[in-house]
């Protein structure tokens, strides 16, 4: 059944008179009529209002880039339009029209809408549940979001599929050599260099877009005061930063954070997550993210995707001076505190011709887009951790057969004992131990097509027929934007305890420059464990307030001082 059938009281409800009233407090404007048919919003438009109908109703219709439309609900008195879009201010996604009696509404802007989902409760519930279901609808129904025009399995493609998608942000594929591929390529003169092509949601046409122009064309980054000064910066949107700009923006900080690719870190590619706290089913790392995300915008928190910070400027010692983040975009921000929580890289093993192949066959992560891509065949999986397990869980029941790549003498010694007998029991999973992949075989023409094992006991090596590798080999620390300004360990991830309490015993999240902390996978001796980096988001908020109240009290002394 579709959500839309199976939730549609939670997704389109209808408030009672005195849910009304309450609603009608955070308005952002006074009432305004519309005549029959007048566009209310459309898709594209940034800082829509939620409207709330006082009186006659709004036809709400979805519709993709190509232009094709369809109706999602009529909404009359007492309900509101909007989805998660509008918490932001950020381009909508649907569009609507006053029905054919006209309508009149109460505009709720972003600050207000807000203010609304925190300040009254019970109402602010029913409010968020329905901008999420509404999202939610909009990304598994068709003729909504961007449509991509190229080759499945292009490495391109793929990319951008996995960015709009690990965003939350509705987008179809057409096949370029499909009829309707070739007639929309054709209607828009459009190259064969030129593929793939991404149509955004208002029609506007990109060429071969990078993740950055396709941020642009639908609307995801926010425009950033360059006089702006953050209480506190958060470099990268994992589960540790998303955590700490959840309880940053609730106990009232002004909360940026960057991330340059998409929400959920490393985490938000894990398939499902069986073992996280308070989800006896599991829950996908993406679904995850997801809810950390629009808790974050409900508190107030300001987030920028996708812009990557180039290097961290930093106050000087003894400098009450806002630190600074110069993006590649050319742009820069000031905080008084920032937390860096840009987790780690996928590690790169050596194996002759990886580059050739990165996204092309090669994969650094699964999710359902890689799954449909080696659906039916032979692929291998390279790594022992749970990350690995996840993915096997997840990839095995939709391939031919999965040769699962390790190079110690079994799992017992990386994997959580779960995963262990639940890849035991999958019948087409075949463990290689003390092996390594060593090379990759094809070209660009025919894509990947085998490759060679090596026992590392006897260095024999066979080959192998291969379509699709993933390598889940580790990470090592994204810390080279840090430019010098803190303190790391030998293998380059941020060490921290200020508080001298030495090796093993500070609970200090601080590095050794005051006013920048470190969570997550990126700080030295940090548990690998989606909990624990939740555990450092929450714990480092503490640690800021102190830091910002120091800061505060030196100001007022010095400027006492005669």
């Amino acid at each position: 059944m579709a959500l839309a059938d199976d939730r549609r009281h939670q997704m389109f409800p209808v408030l009672d008179a005195a849910q009304v009233a309450s609603a009608c407090r955070f308005a952002s404007g006074p009432p305004r009529r519309f005549a029959a048919g007048e566009v209310m919003f459309d898709v594209g438009d940034c800082d829509a209002p939620v409207w709330l109908v006082l009186d006659g109703a709004i036809d709400v219709t979805r519709r993709d880039g190509l232009g094709h439309e369809k109706p999602i609900t009529r909404q009359g008195i007492g309900q509101f339009t909007g989805e998660v879009s509008q918490l932001a201010g950020r381009a909508s996604l649907a569009a609507g029209h006053a029905s054919a009696d006209g309508c009149t509404a109460l505009p709720i802007d972003a600050a207000h809408l807000r203010a609304l989902v925190v300040g009254a409760a019970e109402l602010g519930e029913i409010v968020m549940r329905a901008l999420i279901l509404r999202r939610v609808g909009l990304i598994e129904g068709d003729a909504s979001g961007s449509v991509l025009v190229g080759t499945p399995g292009d490495a391109q493609v793929t990319g951008l599929q996995g960015f709009l998608t690990r965003n939350g942000y509705p987008n179809t594929l057409v096949d370029a050599d499909s009829d309707e591929g070739r007639e929309i390529v054709e209607r828009l003169g459009i190259l064969a260099a030129d593929l793939p092509l991404m149509v955004c949601p208002n029609g506007a046409v990109l060429k071969r877009p990078g993740t950055a122009e396709a941020a642009a064309c639908l609307g995801m980054t926010p425009e950033l005061d360059p006089e702006a000064v953050h209480d506190v910066a958060i470099v990268g949107a994992g589960p540790a930063g998303l955590a700490a700009a959840v309880y940053a923006a609730s106990e009232g900080l002004s909360v940026l954070v960057l991330d340059q690719r998409a929400i959920g870190g490393q985490a938000g590619a894990s398939a499902r997550i069986e073992n996280y706290l308070g989800f006896p089913t599991g829950i996908s790392g993406q679904a995850l993210a997801g809810r950390a995300y629009n808790q974050a915008l409900k508190f107030g928190a300001e987030l920028a995707i996708p812009l990557e910070v180039e290097r961290l400027v930093c106050a000087g010692d003894g400098d009450r001076a806002p630190h600074a983040l110069q993006l590649t975009s050319g742009q820069r921000v000031r905080a008084r505190t920032v937390v860096i929580a840009s987790g780690a890289r996928y590690r790169r093993p050596d194996i002759e011709n990886l580059r050739l192949f990165e996204g092309a066959g090669v994969s650094y992560w699964v999710s359902p887009i890689e799954a449909r891509l080696c659906a039916g065949e032979e692929v291998a999986l390279v790594g022992g951790g749970n990350s690995a397990g996840q993915a096997v869980v997840f990839l095995a029941p939709k391939v031919k057969t999965l040769h699962l790549v390790v190079r110690g003498a079994g799992l017992e010694a990386s994997m959580s004992r779960y995963l262990i007998d639940r890849i035991a029991a999958l019948p087409n999973v075949v463990l290689h131990t003390r092996t390594e992949l060593v090379a990759l075989e094809g070209d660009v023409e025919r894509g990947l097509v085998g490759g060679r094992y090596r026992n590392r006991d006897t260095g024999e090596e066979h080959p192998c027929d291969l379509r699709h590798v993933f390598l889940f080999v580790g990470a090592d620390p994204n810390t080279g934007w840090l430019q010098d300004c803190v303190a790391l360990d030998g293998g380059g991830f941020v060490t921290t305890g200020a508080d001298g309490a030495g090796p093993g015993r500070s609970t200090s999240l601080e590095t050794s420059r005051p006013g920048l902390f470190a969570i997550g996978d990126v700080r030295a001796g940090s548990v690998k464990r989606v909990a624990a980096a939740v555990g450092e988001g929450a714990a480092v908020v503490a640690q800021i307030h102190a830091h910002l109240a120091a800061d505060a009290a030196t100001a007022q002394a010095v400027e006492a001082t005669p």
